[in-house]
């Protein structure tokens, strides 16, 4: 089986050169030719390791090859990369912030909620507790700051409207799966492009939040339960499916997809997933499927 191992640089920042590439091939068996993606910014590298070799343990052997360069490294088989169904996380992967967190600023509490936030997305207290937690602190402030808040404080993280943009013209099906609320998922993925977005519901009487989110709430199960739940609707195998995330409550749906991407991850999330990206902005699950620069699409 010939695999294939993507070096992947920030766009911003394109630091992918010839001695690095000549560093990857080195430690990798029967490696052949690079594969230049976009110069400078990506390339495959082809080989051929023993069987039963693990793809994350062959990622490592490159980064350490690589030293210190902030370049990404995946490794996967090279059959069948591109998806046919994206789910991605949208706080703090599609979207720079964390949203529950800015709507704490809004009233004081920032520092307090987003300790809270980060225990949760390290897995270090369970996720469902922990939001009803925060969203009881927020009891009594109008819904209307959220326009304030998506405007002022909410950016989309760089090269995701062009990774949906890109997949989504090669016929995939794009979905947004937060842990967050619809009050958000909703302008960010239109924002972005997405097909649809599923968050959590809080709940509101007279304009302004009761402290309550709409239950069941949904977290690491229900965003697992999506993936299923679209890849039967659009009956595909599991390895034509992506997905994108975080934090811990990512963790079941990166393990049930074709391929899991920690994406600026926490620790425990980096080291679980199929793949992880450190360093490179959201076009680089474009590059891990293999596309060009020609055949990339702007937002």
């Amino acid at each position: 089986m010939v695999y294939v191992a993507t070096l992947i640089s920030n766009p911003a920042d394109a630091l992918l050169s010839r001695d690095l590439l000549i560093a990857a091939r080195s430690v990798l068996p029967e490696a052949g030719e690079p594969h230049i993606l976009e110069p400078e910014v990506a390339a495959d590298i082809p080989f051929d390791p023993q069987l039963g070799a693990d793809p994350r343990l062959l990622a490592d052997t490159v980064r350490a090859a690589l030293g210190d360069a902030p370049i990404d490294v995946v490794v996967q088989l090279a059959a069948g990369r591109r998806k046919r169904l994206f789910i991605a996380d949208m706080d703090s992967t599609m979207i720079g912030q964390e949203c529950i967190d800015e709507l704490a600023d809004v009233v004081g509490i920032k520092a307090h909620v987003a300790e809270i936030t980060e225990r949760a997305m390290r897995g270090e207290i369970a996720f469902e507790p922990a939001l009803r937690e925060r969203v009881g602190l927020l009891k009594g402030l109008a819904t209307d700051v959220v326009k304030d808040v998506l405007a002022e404080r909410i950016r989309l993280t760089p090269g995701g409207p062009i990774l949906v943009a890109t997949m989504k013209a090669h016929g995939a099906y794009a979905a947004l799966v937060s842990g967050g609320f619809t009050l958000f998922t909703g302008p960010v993925a239109a924002m972005i492009g997405f097909d649809e977005n599923r968050a959590n519901i809080l709940d509101v009487e007279d304009g302004k939040l009761t402290g309550r989110v709409v239950e069941p709430i949904l977290g690491r199960e229900a965003k697992t339960a999506t993936l299923i739940e679209l890849r039967d609707r659009l009956h595909l195998a599991p390895s034509e499916t992506m997905a994108v995330g975080d934090g811990a409550n990512d963790l079941g749906m990166l393990g049930e997809a074709g391929i899991g991407v920690a994406y600026h991850a926490k620790p425990k999330v980096a080291e679980a997933a199929h793949a992880r990206i450190d360093h490179g902005d959201l076009t680089a699950l474009l590059y891990m499927q293999g596309y060009t620069h020609e055949e990339i699409r702007q937002g």
